[in-house]
């Protein structure tokens, strides 16, 4: 059993027609497909992956250490005279009635996570931001490598079709509205103006093509078929 293969397990869902470069791109990245269930609209795919073997004989050094270390310092608190005893046991006191921090720091790993990315944090999404073909691998990749994560950016609205339930909006970088030639074609799908959390100075009772704004939109899937890299709106703020 000591020999026995642990795996760490990831799920990813993907829209139909897209699960062959989904695959791809997993697998490249030591990912083996497990299930795969495909749906309507969508396909789910299960896969895994070994985890690293721990370091034991490190580890085990590392306490062997830590044992002699603390036989030494044993010895040397022995010998030690009544005044050092006296002096530590002051210390002691004074640490135990210091007041920890009301606010923890957080980690390095932590800050990554929930850092908004920008095109001046993110070298990934500037370059994503200035390419000119809206099918290119690049958006599966960022799409996949950043899903559910929070990107901003100062962009227009290219395009927006009204729907039963509400519009799809049609994203662009910069200024240009429906001219806009470079960039993924990001899409709010299905969404009311409600939904966009208008903020800002001036906050317009009704939006259309070419109007300028800062998206905060959260990172969903990109369809590769239809060539549309899906955001959720988070603050949609004017400019």
């Amino acid at each position: 059993m000591a020999d026995e293969i642990k795996y760490e397990h990831k799920t990813v869902r993907t829209v139909r027609g897209t699960d062959g470069l989904v695959i791809s791109k997993m697998q490249k990245d030591g990912w083996e497909l497990v299930e795969q269930v495909p749906g309507t609209l969508r396909s789910t795919l299960d896969f895994r992956r070994p985890k690293k073997p721990q370091p034991w004989l490190l580890i085990g050094a590392g306490a062997a250490v830590l044992v002699v270390l603390a036989i030494v310092i044993g010895v040397a608190s022995a010998l030690s005279d009544g005044d050092e005893k006296k002096a530590e046991s002051d210390k002691s006191t004074a640490a135990a009635n210091e007041k920890p921090s009301a606010t923890p720091t957080p980690t390095a790993a932590e800050s990554a996570a929930t850092e908004v990315i920008t095109p001046e944090n993110n070298p990934e999404f500037a370059a994503l931001l200035l390419t000119g073909d809206t099918c290119d691998g690049t958006n599966l990749d960022f799409a996949t490598k950043y899903a559910g994560r929070t990107v901003a950016f100062d962009g227009s609205i290219r395009h927006m079709a009204r729907y039963s339930t509400g519009y799809h909006f049609l994203l662009g970088p910069g200024d240009e509205g429906p001219q806009t030639t470079v960039g993924p074609g990001f899409k709010y799908a299905d969404v009311t103006v409600s939904d966009l959390k208008l903020t800002g100075e001036k906050i317009p009772a009704t939006v259309a093509a070419g109007d300028k704004f800062r998206f905060v939109a959260e990172v969903g899937e990109f369809n590769a078929v239809q060539c549309l890299f899906h955001l959720d709106p988070v603050s949609t703020e004017t400019r």
